[in-house]
């Protein structure tokens, strides 16, 4: 399929081509070019003009954990019958018929994270989706990282259990025995590997093992946390067992900005049109997208849907730039820095040869991040998810 006759936002190095075209073939990009295609088959879509961008990427998110309009039976975001469990993966969670999956798709959102929640120091594995699909499997581009949570949520929960943490220090501590007890098992796990007639291996522990991907740098370590003394606290966990760490919330991101500039540490924004609904979220200011970006900080803006509806993650990323967020930023933080920051960026975030056909076309004129714009093509893996006349 071609689409030709657009402006192309192509979030790479070629930056915005004024007047070009796009080939998908086999659910990847083929080609891309400026002026006019030599050959035009009978399936192109002339965008009249139009603004083709990637599509966007909700970098946090609980999408299909929490089911809309279900209560408990649709919500397994947290398995909060302990406080540290690394074990859990959101697939195993996710419901892809959960309506909101085709809200995402109309409105241009073509992936997301789906994460555990933040009841736990550890909540479980966070995966990247597809919004299209009716298998959880076929859906998935990675499993990215571990979700840890810091501050007020493990408190406030297991306060009301009337067990441990209901501190700081305690929800610090839960994370730090987990972290070194399964350093420790890695290393049993070498010996073990590199003598095994004088060695036994360690006793399988499925926490330990959730957690080695994580200190082998190949998985990264999210951690949920608002204030600017429970980011410190996740910079110091992260420094001290060599995680790649990335904050989500980062709420009071902007009174540290400075510092999470020079340690380099991405930062996940939001939810950003939402109330100050709890003590820690006393401090969200519109304006903290921006200052971080000014920083040198690598952003993403998510919804935390269900938190903020799925749909609205563009207009998360408008509000972020009436806080002081250049616009080119902004388109940013929900398409390429998004698919860094979550670690799949080879695959998707950007319009280049060999990516992911995950596009979007709006017309001309309108603004992909306006409340009333809405996407005329979607496409998820080169598919048509929908389309409407130009």
């Amino acid at each position: 399929m071609l689409i030709y006759n657009a402006e192309i936002y192509t979030m790479d190095s070629k930056g915005v081509i004024e007047n070009g075209w796009i080939e998908i073939d086999g659910g990847s990009i083929s080609a891309i070019g400026e002026g006019n295609p030599v050959n035009i088959p009978d399936d192109s879509i002339d965008a009249k003009g139009g603004t083709v961008l990637p599509g966007f990427i909700d970098a946090h998110t609980h999408l299909g954990i929490i089911e809309d309009g279900v209560d408990f039976e649709g919500d397994d975001c947290n398995e909060s019958s302990e406080p540290f469990t690394p074990q859990m993966r959101a697939i195993d969670g996710i419901n892809p018929f959960d309506r909101c999956f085709e809200e995402a798709r109309m409105r241009g959102i073509t992936a997301v994270a789906s994460c555990p929640g933040s009841a736990n120091a550890c909540g479980g594995e966070i995966c990247v989706i597809k919004t299209a699909g009716r298998r959880i499997d076929d859906m998935l581009v990675k499993n990215c990282g571990i979700k840890f949570a810091l501050g007020e949520n493990p408190k406030r929960v297991y306060n009301d259990k009337g067990e441990a943490p209901i501190t700081r220090m305690a929800t610090a501590a839960i994370i730090r025995e987990g972290l070194y007890k399964s350093r420790r098992y890695a290393h049993d796990m070498d010996i073990y590997y590199s003598d095994n007639e004088n060695y036994e291996p360690p006793e399988y522990d499925i926490k330990c093992e959730a957690l080695m991907p994580l200190l082998d740098r190949k998985q990264k370590a999210f951690f949920h946390c608002h204030r600017a003394d429970d980011i410190c606290t996740a910079l110091r966990i992260a420094k001290e067992f060599s995680l790649e760490a990335v904050i989500v919330h980062g709420t009071e991101g902007y009174k540290i900005a400075d510092i999470l500039g020079e340690e380099e540490i991405p930062v996940i924004c939001g939810p950003m049109i939402c109330d100050r609904c709890k003590p820690e979220m006393k401090g969200l200011e519109l304006k903290n997208a921006a200052v971080l970006a000014e920083n040198n900080v690598k952003i993403a803006v998510c919804t935390d849907h269900t938190v903020i509806p799925i749909q609205y993650l563009p207009l998360s990323a408008q509000a972020a730039v009436k806080g002081g967020l250049e616009m080119e930023k902004a388109l940013r933080s929900i398409t390429i820095d998004a698919a860094e920051i979550l670690g799949i960026d080879e695959e998707t975030g950007s319009l280049a040869k060999g990516k992911n056909g995950d596009i979007q076309l709006y017309r001309k004129g309108e603004n992909p991040l306006d409340l009333m714009s809405e996407p005329a093509l979607v496409m998820i893996d080169g598919k048509i998810v929908r389309r409407e006349v130009l």
